[in-house]
Protein backbone atom coordinates (compact mmCIF):
# COMPACT_ATOMS: atom_id res chain seq x y z
CA UNK A 1 0.00 0.00 0.00
CA UNK A 2 1.23 3.50 -0.85
CA UNK A 3 2.32 5.61 2.12
CA UNK A 4 1.43 8.91 0.42
CA UNK A 5 -1.66 10.72 1.67
CA UNK A 6 -5.03 9.60 0.36
CA UNK A 7 -6.86 12.62 -1.03
CA UNK A 8 -10.62 13.08 -1.18
CA UNK A 9 -12.93 15.80 -2.46
CA UNK A 10 -16.39 15.87 -0.88
CA UNK A 11 -18.96 18.00 -2.73
CA UNK A 12 -21.86 19.04 -0.56
CA UNK A 13 -25.62 19.05 -1.32
CA UNK A 14 -25.94 19.44 -5.09
CA UNK A 15 -28.99 21.68 -5.78
CA UNK A 16 -30.78 21.09 -9.08
CA UNK A 17 -29.40 21.95 -12.49
CA UNK A 18 -27.31 24.90 -11.17
CA UNK A 19 -25.47 22.49 -8.86
CA UNK A 20 -24.76 20.13 -11.72
CA UNK A 21 -23.54 23.04 -13.85
CA UNK A 22 -21.24 24.08 -11.00
CA UNK A 23 -19.72 20.59 -10.88
CA UNK A 24 -19.26 20.49 -14.65
CA UNK A 25 -17.58 23.90 -14.65
CA UNK A 26 -15.52 23.75 -11.45
CA UNK A 27 -14.68 20.15 -10.60
CA UNK A 28 -12.04 19.67 -13.35
CA UNK A 29 -9.92 22.49 -11.88
CA UNK A 30 -10.34 21.09 -8.38
CA UNK A 31 -9.22 17.67 -9.58
CA UNK A 32 -6.19 19.28 -11.20
CA UNK A 33 -5.42 21.25 -8.01
CA UNK A 34 -5.86 18.45 -5.46
CA UNK A 35 -5.41 15.22 -7.41
CA UNK A 36 -8.05 13.30 -5.44
CA UNK A 37 -8.14 9.53 -5.17
CA UNK A 38 -11.93 9.69 -4.72
CA UNK A 39 -14.70 12.25 -5.28
CA UNK A 40 -17.90 12.01 -3.23
CA UNK A 41 -21.00 14.17 -3.65
CA UNK A 42 -24.25 14.39 -1.71
CA UNK A 43 -26.75 14.35 -4.58
CA UNK A 44 -30.12 14.08 -2.86
CA UNK A 45 -31.27 17.52 -4.11
CA UNK A 46 -29.86 17.20 -7.62
CA UNK A 47 -33.25 16.84 -9.38
CA UNK A 48 -35.10 20.15 -9.14
CA UNK A 49 -33.99 20.54 -5.53
CA UNK A 50 -35.81 17.41 -4.36
CA UNK A 51 -34.44 13.92 -4.87
CA UNK A 52 -32.35 12.50 -7.67
CA UNK A 53 -33.46 10.69 -10.83
CA UNK A 54 -31.74 7.77 -12.51
CA UNK A 55 -30.79 10.04 -15.42
CA UNK A 56 -29.25 12.65 -13.13
CA UNK A 57 -27.44 9.94 -11.18
CA UNK A 58 -25.81 8.85 -14.45
CA UNK A 59 -25.04 12.49 -15.29
CA UNK A 60 -23.20 12.97 -12.00
CA UNK A 61 -21.29 9.74 -12.57
CA UNK A 62 -20.24 11.05 -16.00
CA UNK A 63 -18.89 14.15 -14.23
CA UNK A 64 -16.37 11.90 -12.42
CA UNK A 65 -18.22 11.54 -9.12
CA UNK A 66 -17.21 8.20 -7.64
CA UNK A 67 -19.75 7.87 -4.80
CA UNK A 68 -23.09 9.65 -4.36
CA UNK A 69 -24.58 9.95 -0.88
CA UNK A 70 -28.04 11.21 0.00
CA UNK A 71 -30.49 11.90 2.83
CA UNK A 72 -34.17 12.36 3.55
CA UNK A 73 -35.08 13.23 -0.07
CA UNK A 74 -33.70 10.00 -1.53
CA UNK A 75 -37.25 8.61 -1.98
CA UNK A 76 -38.68 11.64 -3.81
CA UNK A 77 -38.07 10.21 -7.30
CA UNK A 78 -39.45 6.71 -7.68
CA UNK A 79 -37.51 5.88 -10.84
CA UNK A 80 -34.35 5.84 -8.74
CA UNK A 81 -35.38 2.78 -6.73
CA UNK A 82 -33.97 0.24 -9.23
CA UNK A 83 -30.61 2.05 -9.04
CA UNK A 84 -30.66 1.85 -5.26
CA UNK A 85 -31.23 -1.86 -5.49
CA UNK A 86 -28.47 -2.51 -8.02
CA UNK A 87 -25.68 0.02 -7.45
CA UNK A 88 -23.10 0.18 -4.67
CA UNK A 89 -22.00 3.73 -5.58
CA UNK A 90 -25.34 5.31 -4.65
CA UNK A 91 -26.14 5.37 -0.94
CA UNK A 92 -29.20 6.06 1.17
CA UNK A 93 -28.89 6.63 4.94
CA UNK A 94 -27.93 3.38 6.62
CA UNK A 95 -30.30 3.90 9.55
CA UNK A 96 -33.42 3.49 7.45
CA UNK A 97 -35.02 0.10 8.10
CA UNK A 98 -32.90 -2.57 6.47
CA UNK A 99 -35.93 -3.86 4.53
CA UNK A 100 -36.03 -0.75 2.31
CA UNK A 101 -34.16 -0.69 -1.02
CA UNK A 102 -30.54 0.24 -1.24
CA UNK A 103 -27.58 0.31 1.09
CA UNK A 104 -26.05 2.80 3.47
CA UNK A 105 -22.35 2.05 3.07
CA UNK A 106 -19.86 0.95 0.48
CA UNK A 107 -16.15 0.40 -0.05
CA UNK A 108 -14.50 2.17 -2.95
CA UNK A 109 -11.21 0.91 -4.37
CA UNK A 110 -9.00 3.72 -5.67
CA UNK A 111 -6.83 3.42 -8.76
CA UNK A 112 -3.88 2.92 -6.39
CA UNK A 113 -5.61 -0.07 -4.80
CA UNK A 114 -6.34 1.75 -1.53
CA UNK A 115 -9.81 1.03 -0.15
CA UNK A 116 -12.00 3.78 1.31
CA UNK A 117 -15.24 3.13 3.16
CA UNK A 118 -18.14 5.57 2.78
CA UNK A 119 -21.01 5.54 5.29
CA UNK A 120 -24.25 7.55 5.01
CA UNK A 121 -26.37 8.32 8.09
CA UNK A 122 -29.36 10.58 8.77
CA UNK A 123 -30.12 12.49 11.93
CA UNK A 124 -33.38 12.22 13.87
CA UNK A 125 -33.81 15.67 15.46
CA UNK A 126 -36.53 17.54 13.48
CA UNK A 127 -36.33 14.77 10.86
CA UNK A 128 -37.82 11.33 10.24
CA UNK A 129 -38.01 8.85 13.10
CA UNK A 130 -35.29 6.44 12.00
CA UNK A 131 -33.07 3.99 13.84
CA UNK A 132 -30.53 5.62 16.17
CA UNK A 133 -27.70 6.89 13.95
CA UNK A 134 -25.22 6.65 16.82
CA UNK A 135 -25.88 2.99 17.57
CA UNK A 136 -26.42 1.88 13.96
CA UNK A 137 -23.50 4.01 12.82
CA UNK A 138 -21.13 2.49 15.35
CA UNK A 139 -22.14 -1.01 14.26
CA UNK A 140 -21.62 -0.38 10.55
CA UNK A 141 -18.32 1.42 11.11
CA UNK A 142 -16.97 -1.56 13.03
CA UNK A 143 -17.99 -3.73 10.09
CA UNK A 144 -16.27 -1.48 7.54
CA UNK A 145 -13.12 -1.27 9.69
CA UNK A 146 -12.58 -4.99 9.10
CA UNK A 147 -11.70 -4.05 5.51
CA UNK A 148 -10.23 -0.55 5.81
CA UNK A 149 -9.42 2.13 8.40
CA UNK A 150 -10.12 4.86 5.84
CA UNK A 151 -13.77 5.77 6.35
CA UNK A 152 -15.77 8.88 5.37
CA UNK A 153 -19.11 9.42 7.13
CA UNK A 154 -21.77 11.73 5.67
CA UNK A 155 -23.97 12.79 8.60
CA UNK A 156 -27.11 14.24 7.00
CA UNK A 157 -28.84 16.06 9.85
CA UNK A 158 -30.75 19.21 10.75
CA UNK A 159 -29.11 20.34 13.99
CA UNK A 160 -25.55 21.35 14.58
CA UNK A 161 -25.56 19.58 17.95
CA UNK A 162 -26.47 16.19 16.49
CA UNK A 163 -23.78 16.48 13.84
CA UNK A 164 -21.18 17.60 16.38
CA UNK A 165 -22.16 14.73 18.67
CA UNK A 166 -21.60 12.29 15.81
CA UNK A 167 -18.15 13.75 15.23
CA UNK A 168 -17.13 13.14 18.84
CA UNK A 169 -18.90 9.76 18.92
CA UNK A 170 -16.83 8.59 15.93
CA UNK A 171 -13.54 10.30 16.82
CA UNK A 172 -10.76 7.80 16.20
CA UNK A 173 -13.08 5.31 14.48
CA UNK A 174 -13.50 7.05 11.12
CA UNK A 175 -11.30 9.35 9.08
CA UNK A 176 -13.89 12.11 8.70
CA UNK A 177 -17.42 13.05 9.74
CA UNK A 178 -18.88 15.53 7.26
CA UNK A 179 -22.16 17.23 8.08
CA UNK A 180 -24.67 17.87 5.29
CA UNK A 181 -28.34 18.87 4.83
CA UNK A 182 -28.57 22.47 6.08
CA UNK A 183 -26.86 23.96 2.97
CA UNK A 184 -24.91 26.61 4.94
CA UNK A 185 -21.18 26.01 5.06
CA UNK A 186 -19.76 26.31 8.57
CA UNK A 187 -16.26 27.50 9.47
CA UNK A 188 -15.49 24.95 12.19
CA UNK A 189 -13.49 22.43 10.18
CA UNK A 190 -10.87 20.75 12.36
CA UNK A 191 -9.24 17.48 13.29
CA UNK A 192 -10.53 16.04 16.55
CA UNK A 193 -8.08 14.71 19.20
CA UNK A 194 -8.11 11.07 18.03
CA UNK A 195 -7.63 11.94 14.36
CA UNK A 196 -11.11 12.35 12.85
CA UNK A 197 -11.65 15.34 10.56
CA UNK A 198 -14.94 17.13 11.22
CA UNK A 199 -17.08 19.94 9.84
CA UNK A 200 -20.62 20.68 10.99
CA UNK A 201 -21.87 21.39 7.47
CA UNK A 202 -19.96 21.34 4.19
CA UNK A 203 -22.44 23.72 2.53
CA UNK A 204 -24.19 23.40 -0.83
CA UNK A 205 -23.40 23.35 -4.53
CA UNK A 206 -25.84 25.51 -6.42
CA UNK A 207 -27.23 29.08 -6.68
CA UNK A 208 -25.96 31.48 -4.05
CA UNK A 209 -28.46 34.27 -4.80
CA UNK A 210 -31.09 32.24 -3.00
CA UNK A 211 -32.35 30.91 0.32
CA UNK A 212 -30.50 27.61 0.74
CA UNK A 213 -30.69 27.09 -3.03
CA UNK A 214 -34.34 28.01 -3.57
CA UNK A 215 -35.93 31.14 -5.06
CA UNK A 216 -36.08 33.78 -2.35
CA UNK A 217 -39.58 34.96 -3.25
CA UNK A 218 -41.06 31.49 -2.83
CA UNK A 219 -39.39 30.85 0.50
CA UNK A 220 -40.35 34.27 1.86
CA UNK A 221 -43.95 33.76 0.72
CA UNK A 222 -44.07 30.54 2.73
CA UNK A 223 -42.73 32.29 5.84
CA UNK A 224 -44.94 35.36 5.46
CA UNK A 225 -48.20 33.55 4.78
CA UNK A 226 -47.70 30.17 6.48
CA UNK A 227 -49.36 28.73 3.38
CA UNK A 228 -48.08 25.79 1.29
CA UNK A 229 -45.83 27.13 -1.46
CA UNK A 230 -44.09 25.08 -4.13
CA UNK A 231 -40.39 25.86 -3.85
CA UNK A 232 -38.25 26.27 -6.97
CA UNK A 233 -34.49 26.16 -7.52
CA UNK A 234 -33.03 29.65 -7.86
CA UNK A 235 -30.95 31.01 -10.74
CA UNK A 236 -27.93 33.31 -10.93
CA UNK A 237 -24.34 32.95 -9.78
CA UNK A 238 -23.49 29.46 -8.58
CA UNK A 239 -20.98 28.00 -6.17
CA UNK A 240 -19.38 24.64 -5.46
CA UNK A 241 -18.84 23.98 -1.77
CA UNK A 242 -17.44 21.04 0.14
CA UNK A 243 -14.20 19.92 1.73
CA UNK A 244 -10.83 18.54 0.74
CA UNK A 245 -9.41 15.77 2.93
CA UNK A 246 -5.91 14.30 3.17
CA UNK A 247 -5.72 11.02 5.09
CA UNK A 248 -2.94 8.80 6.38
CA UNK A 249 -3.45 5.41 4.65
CA UNK A 250 -1.66 3.52 7.42
CA UNK A 251 -3.61 4.77 10.45
CA UNK A 252 -6.77 6.12 8.82
CA UNK A 253 -6.28 9.40 10.69
CA UNK A 254 -6.90 12.73 9.00
CA UNK A 255 -3.90 14.84 8.08
CA UNK A 256 -5.79 17.84 6.71
CA UNK A 257 -9.31 19.15 6.20
CA UNK A 258 -9.87 22.25 4.10
CA UNK A 259 -13.09 23.99 3.11
CA UNK A 260 -13.80 24.32 -0.62
CA UNK A 261 -15.75 27.27 -2.00
CA UNK A 262 -15.46 28.03 -5.70
CA UNK A 263 -17.76 30.40 -7.62
CA UNK A 264 -18.92 30.27 -11.23
CA UNK A 265 -20.39 33.46 -12.64
CA UNK A 266 -23.42 33.14 -14.89
CA UNK A 267 -23.56 35.64 -17.72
Amino acid sequence: MSTSAVKIIFISDVIGKPGRVAIRGLLPDLVYEYGPDMVVANGENAAGGFGITREIFEELKDLDIDIITSGNHIWDRKDLVPCLEKRDDLLRPHNYPQEVPGRGWTIFTCASGVKIGVVNLAGRVFMNALDCPFKVGREVVEKVRKETDLIILDMHAETTSEKAAMGWHMDGLVSAVIGTHTHVQTSDERILPKGTAFITDAGMTGPMDSIIGMRREKVMERFLTSMPVRLEVAKGDIVLQGVYLALDPESGRAIEIKRIRKSLKKG
